[in-house]
C-alpha cells in the first residue's frame, strides 16, 4: 500500500517574510463512496452488498445519533468519536448558556493499532503514476 504525494512551493507559515520551500502534500486518487465501501465489505464477509450497504447507512444513523445523545463512540481497533464545542466564554458562571455554543466539532482520535498501521506507510511521489501507465 503506497501514498501518493505532490510537490508543491509554500512559504513558510512560520516565516511569512522567509524564502519560499518545497512541501510534500497528501494526494488522493479517488474518492471511495459508501457504496464502494460496502461492496468491498460484502467481499470480506459472507453478507451481499445490498446487506452491506444497509449496513454501513445504518452505522452512519447509529454513530451520529449516539453522538447526538451525548455517547463518545469507539468504533473497534479504527478509533473513537467524539464532539467537542467551540464557544466563547463568560466573566461569571451564571451567564453561561447554550447560546454561548458558536460551532459542534466533530473529533475522530485514531487507536493505537491504526496507529501503529499508519506508521508502516510508504511515500510516493504523484508522478511515479504517470510512469507506471505508459
Amino acid at each position: 500500500m503506497v501514498i501518493f504525494f505532490n510537490k508543491v512551493q509554500r512559504v513558510n507559515p512560520r516565516d511569512p517574510k522567509g524564502d519560499r520551500k518545497w512541501y510534500p502534500v497528501l494526494k488522493s486518487i479517488g474518492k471511495v463512496d459508501e457504496h464502494d465501501v460496502a461492496k468491498m465489505l460484502a467481499d470480506e464477509t459472507t453478507q451481499n452488498p445490498k446487506e452491506a450497504e444497509m449496513a454501513v447507512y445504518q452505522l452512519e444513523k447509529v454513530v451520529s445519533r449516539m453522538l447526538l445523545d451525548g455517547h463518545t463512540v469507539q468504533l473497534g481497533d479504527l478509533g473513537t468519536f467524539n464532539l467537542t464545542i467551540t464557544a466563547e466564554g463568560q466573566k461569571e458562571e451564571k451567564k453561561v448558556s447554550a447560546d454561548d455554543i458558536k460551532k459542534v466539532n466533530l473529533c475522530f482520535r485514531i487507536s493505537k493499532v491504526m496507529r501503529e498501521a499508519l506508521d508502516k506507510a510508504t511515500f510516493k511521489p504523484v508522478e511515479s503514476l504517470a510512469s507506471k501507465k505508459k
